[in-house]
């Protein structure tokens, strides 16, 4: 059994989220540590809000790769999850591969990268698995105790906060740090909230 466990809820388009992510990927090859992925929507948690026309426009075409990450999820599991991901990431925030009503360019792409069938990205535009979709996202917002945040949504040892939120995401023994003082915040009980205003937008590291 790991020493720590991650619960880490992501939304395959958001910046901040694949941020945290790449940072939880480096923990895991300097710390002992069992991380478990689980798809969210951001255009479930933003249903019937009022919003910004643009960011809109946004959120509405997220509900693909969220889709998707749920069918991968219920028909291969917590590895190809993983796998695809990355691959998602590598397309949607590095290589800006943002084609398409729903990514579908940049879900195609990355399915293949990972050996799954391409004829998957198809599910981005039905609602299949949508209820499983949403009981994933549901369960996130519970664990952390409300639907007022978004991701990145990690629980660390049971414990589930929203963040934390870095830009670049640090690396090798800079990364396990930062792990140890997010494990140290989460066994404390009265610990709800750290936050500073952001001064840079989204680094991402070009190697891999």
């Amino acid at each position: 059994m790991a020493e720590n466990t991650v619960d880490f809820w992501f939304d395959p388009t958001c910046p901040w989220c694949w941020m945290t992510s790449r940072w939880i990927k480096e923990v895991e090859t300097q710390r002992d540590v069992a991380v478990t992925w689980h798809p969210f929507s951001l255009a479930v948690l933003n249903e019937g809000r009022d919003l910004d026309p643009d960011y809109r426009k946004h959120i509405d075409n997220t509900w693909g790769p969220a889709r998707v990450a749920t069918a991968v999820a219920e028909q291969y599991g917590q590895e190809k999850l993983d796998e695809l991901y990355t691959a998602l990431g590598e397309q949607i925030h590095h290589q800006k591969n943002k084609e398409g009503t729903y990514f579908e360019k940049a879900i195609e792409v990355a399915l293949a990268e990972v050996g799954l069938p391409t004829e998957l990205a198809q599910v981005a535009f039905t609602e299949e698995y949508d209820e499983q979709m949403r009981a994933s996202t549901s369960a996130g917002l519970d664990s952390a105790g409300g639907d007022d945040i978004g991701v990145p949504l990690m629980s660390i040892n049971g414990v589930t906060f929203f963040g934390p939120v870095m830009s670049p995401a640090p690396t090798g023994e800079e990364a396990a740090k930062v792990f140890d003082g997010a494990v140290a915040l989460a066994s404390y009980p009265g610990f709800f909230e750290l936050k500073r205003p952001r001064k840079v937008g989204p680094i991402f590291n070009t190697e891999k």
